[in-house]
């Protein structure tokens, strides 16, 4: 241990030394004030991981706070004033520095109260963890540790400063944030904390949906949100976050066994993250496939069906699953975009699977990727993932079935340039051609030269207008 603390310190003072830390340190310094490095930075050194937020805490006042940084910089906002915060941009580094400060809720309204403070161990004390009540006095070099957290970090523990009931009752958020940093840092929760998790669920609702939802949305971008999302089921959150994932765990019997469609959304969750970095397709974890992954099959608890001979049916759980899909991320308040793209990869997560009976036309291949649109490589990773049987043929044919529609879907686009499907002519030749003005002519005729192209690939103007004239005709007689 005495090891991996000095090999910490030797992090923690190579990161004091760099920009923007510091010049921050001697500026306040200089200016009579105290400031510290707090929370995630100090956490990550003892982690052995890089710090990706450089976090201070302060005894200045917020407005004390503006002016020593307007004397390093021009680029400062105010925008978390109200709760001490001020943030800068410091040689190219953001920066957040917030006054030593003590929050909490009054059980009846969804804003924290805040009430600054001049000490920097109330305000460690007032944190959600052991682990991130850690802080770094600047310039000084000396490491602040009211509440244990260095040996709950060489643990692998998550525990509160306080009790549980005292720091979930001050921000029930952190309840979620407790099963984050689980997932996030592969840490267990005490026993008193997961009890708490348990028994004050539901103290969330004064948490407002945008909170919720950006924690969720932390969570499902943690290398490995799986064990999170079973936290979040097993201590009964997650039927205040989203009940529709609890409700997979459809009900076996002796006589109709089927799969526990929770299980595999989880399998799925997690094969599509392994897809998702082994074909670099993303810069970064992508929220829409992950949330896509886990929602995929939320339709199918509403379209159960129990048929003759005992078999388990499910029609239609795509279409269903994406109305139920919307509302619940509608009710998160998740942006339109997400939400659209989302339910598009719902509704389309089967589409692939009648590939395997029979041999689709170049026209159901273009029709595929036109659906698909720019969610074409999410879906992909969708499809693939969503093979979860343990039957090794049927799992190897699955698989070579789509890389073999994808290896269609690339010839044909090398040779339609089939990312961006269009008719052969465009709107100001159709109305030349049939002259007509723009109106509901223009737009059918557009459509019937879009199925066109879908069936017959490319045609080429000659014989595009001369199909076109035909429809026209043959319209007008009608």
């Amino acid at each position: 241990m005495q090891r991996t603390v000095h090999d910490s310190m030797v992090r923690l003072r190579a990161l004091s030394e760099s920009s923007p830390v510091a010049p921050l340190a001697a500026a306040f310094s200089k200016a009579g004030f105290e400031l510290a490095l707090v929370g995630g930075p100090v956490r990550d050194a003892f982690l052995g991981r890089d710090a990706k937020d450089l976090d201070f805490t302060t005894n200045a006042t917020p407005d004390e706070i503006l002016a020593v940084l307007k004397t390093l910089t021009k680029s400062t906002w105010d925008i978390g004033r109200d709760f001490g915060t001020i943030g800068a941009v410091i040689d190219g580094e953001q920066v957040e520095i917030t006054t030593y400060r003590s929050d909490s809720y009054d059980q009846q309204t969804r804003k924290p109260i805040v009430a600054f403070g001049d000490s920097l161990e109330v305000d460690l004390s007032r944190r959600d963890f052991t682990v991130n009540a850690l802080a770094l006095r600047l310039p000084e070099l000396v490491l602040v540790d009211p509440s244990g957290g260095v040996e709950d970090l060489l643990a692998g523990i998550l525990r509160t400063p306080s009790t549980p009931a005292i720091s979930f009752g001050d921000d029930p958020l952190r309840m979620l944030r407790a099963i984050r940093f689980s997932a996030q840092l592969g840490f267990e929760l005490d026993a008193e904390t997961l009890d708490a998790l348990a028994t004050m669920g539901g103290s969330l609702s004064i948490i407002s949906a945008e909170r919720i939802r950006d924690e969720f949305s932390k969570l499902l971008l943690t290398p490995t949100p799986r064990r999170g999302v079973e936290l979040l089921v097993e201590t009964g959150l997650a039927e205040l976050v989203m009940p529709e994932i609890p409700a997979l765990r459809l009900e076996r019997d002796e006589h109709h066994h089927h799969k526990d469609v929770y299980q595999h959304s989880l399998t799925v969750l997690d094969q599509a993250i392994e897809l998702e970095e082994s074909r670099g397709s993303f810069e970064a974890p992508d929220l829409v496939l992950r949330l896509a992954a886990l929602m995929h099959d939320i339709g199918k608890p509403a379209t159960r069906r129990l048929e003759p001979g005992g078999v388990v049916t499910f029609y239609h759980h795509d279409v269903v699953g994406s109305k139920i899909a919307k509302k619940r991320l509608r009710e998160l308040r998740f942006d339109n975009d997400t939400i659209g793209d989302v339910v598009r990869l719902i509704e389309l997560h089967l589409r692939f699977f009648g590939y395997t009976e029979g041999a689709w036309t170049d026209s159901a291949v273009r029709r595929y990727v036109r659906d698909a649109g720019p969610l074409l490589e999410r879906l992909h990773i969708l499809t693939r993932a969503d093979v979860t049987t343990r039957n090794t043929r049927k799992s190897h044919m699955l698989s070579f079935a789509y890389d073999d529609l994808e290896t269609r879907i690339a010839e044909l686009a090398e040779l339609e340039e089939m990312q961006a499907v269009r008719p052969d002519l465009d709107g100001e030749q159709i109305m030349a051609i049939l002259g007509i003005r723009p109106g509901r002519d223009v737009g059918q005729a557009y459509r019937f030269l879009l199925e066109m192209r879908l069936d017959d690939g490319p045609l080429g103007e000659e014989e595009a207008t001369r199909r076109l004239l035909e429809w026209w005709v043959a319209r007008q007689a009608s």
